[in-house]
């Protein structure tokens, strides 16, 4: 199906922005000489507890604080006290608060009322900003969640003419029929696209939507910056190797499915198995973790690794992140990464890593063949043991070389990252 034929309207084709590069000269002079937007909003499921959603937000409140100091931003997110605390920025609730009704008439009522908040909001805003993140894709959604949210500040925002920008995005996949509605309708809205990789933009294009103008870019957290790197001395184990093993509160695609504990507990059990391989060679291990909800998790795999080695237990290091950041700073400590979460992969490439990915959706695979890492990867609910074990071991002989390849890489996405900046700088903020 195709957007333009739904609830997005045909956008001219100078009402989309094109690359730079393709602009007669004369036009790119106007953009620049046109006014910037003095009031920016930041839409996303941010301060729900997802640290690779707020790394996103984190990277592009930086970018327009160093770029657009004047401009007055504001986020429209899950939870906006936990934002307008973390990060020293005005935030409004994506819906109003209030209890749930089984009423029909009362539902109905309650989004209409979604609808009036987003447009006494976002009428105050000349462009929104969606940065980052899987927001085109339905992992765990509900239609009457996220999608129609999506949905309903877009459309708002187009009809009191604020601008729209979906910023290195991750899209598809969007297995339910309605979500797929909802979200694409949203997408057909914006005046300006980018995706985080390849797969993302050709999802688009197999649904029917028209990606013309469309641009890619890396992940946007590939900009955050990189904390200090702890000094030899400071390692928990020097002179021999740690692995930092990520784990996720994993129940499938749609966690609130039947068979979502089965599917927990077989990832948890295979991931204590390599732990215990790990331990009993002599590795030093350090669990990580990329959402405040992975606690489930980490506690569980801790007491499958106590119940079968119960002294070696207590050499595993498990502290909480509460950012990209503090995970950053964890991964620093390891020489190599196994994970399932895909911003804690985007973390340990940022960090020069050699990674491991044990992922849940196709967004990892192709960052790891990027990466020159394709061969390093599973899926999370049909791993084998042994494959993630010569996996490890093929790693661990390679490191060196893997690293050094990681590091040019990431450098290449900093450099790419830097072009749409100056992109965006020129044409639209």
């Amino acid at each position: 199906m195709s957007t333009n034929n739904n609830l997005a309207p045909t956008l001219a084709r100078d009402e989309v922005l094109s690359d730079p590069a393709s602009s007669p000269r004369s036009e790119v002079a106007a953009r620049q000489a046109r006014t910037a937007p003095g009031r920016i909003a930041l839409f996303g499921l941010f301060g729900a507890g997802n640290l690779g959603n707020d790394g996103s937000l984190e990277t592009m409140l930086g970018f327009l604080r160093r770029t657009r100091p004047d401009a007055r931003l504001f986020c429209v997110c899950d939870q906006p006290e936990v934002v307008s605390r973390s990060l020293n920025i005005d935030a409004v609730p994506i819906r109003p608060l209030g209890p749930p009704s089984r009423s029909k008439l009362r539902r109905i009522l309650s989004k209409l009322g979604d609808f009036g908040c987003a447009w006494r909001h976002i009428r105050k805003a000349d462009l929104m900003i969606i940065p980052g993140t899987g927001i085109l894709d339905d992992f765990g959604e509900r239609p009457q969640a996220m999608p129609l949210k999506i949905l309903t500040w877009c459309l708002a925002a187009r009809l009191v003419g604020t601008k729209i920008a979906f910023v290195c995005i991750g899209a598809g996949p969007i297995r339910h029929r309605l979500n797929r509605w909802l979200m694409l309708g949203a997408a057909g809205l914006a005046h300006y696209r980018s995706y985080r990789d390849e797969m993302s933009r050709n999802f688009m294009e197999s649904v029917g939507f028209d990606t013309t103008n469309d641009q890619v870019y890396p992940d946007i957290v590939f900009k955050l910056p990189v904390p200090a790197v702890s000094s030899p001395a400071s390692t928990p184990n020097p002179g021999r190797l740690t692995v930092g093993v990520g784990v996720m509160s994993y129940r499938g695609w749609y966690g609130y499915a039947e068979g979502a504990e089965q599917i927990f507990s077989r990832y948890i059990d295979k991931l204590s198995e390599f732990v215990i391989y790990l331990l009993d060679g002599g590795y030093g291990v350090r669990l990580l973790t990329g959402e405040l909800g992975d606690s489930t998790a980490l506690d569980a795999l801790l007491a499958g690794v106590r119940a079968a080695r119960p002294q070696a237990a207590e050499n595993i290091i498990a502290e909480p992140s509460y950012s990209l950041n503090d995970l950053m700073e964890q991964m620093s400590q390891t020489d190599i990464v196994v994970a399932t979460r895909f911003h804690n992969i985007v973390c340990a490439l940022k960090m020069g890593k050699p990674t491991i990915s044990l992922g849940y959706a196709r967004k990892n695979d192709v960052l790891m063949a990027e990466m020159g890492l394709g061969d390093y990867c599973q899926h999370v609910e049909h791993f084998s043991v042994q494959t993630l074990v010569e996996h490890f071991n093929a790693l661990v002989e390679n490191r060196d070389t893997l690293a050094q390849n990681v590091r040019q890489r990431v450098a290449d996405y900093d450099r790419q990252l830097s072009r749409q900046e100056e992109f965006l700088l020129s044409q639209y903020l």
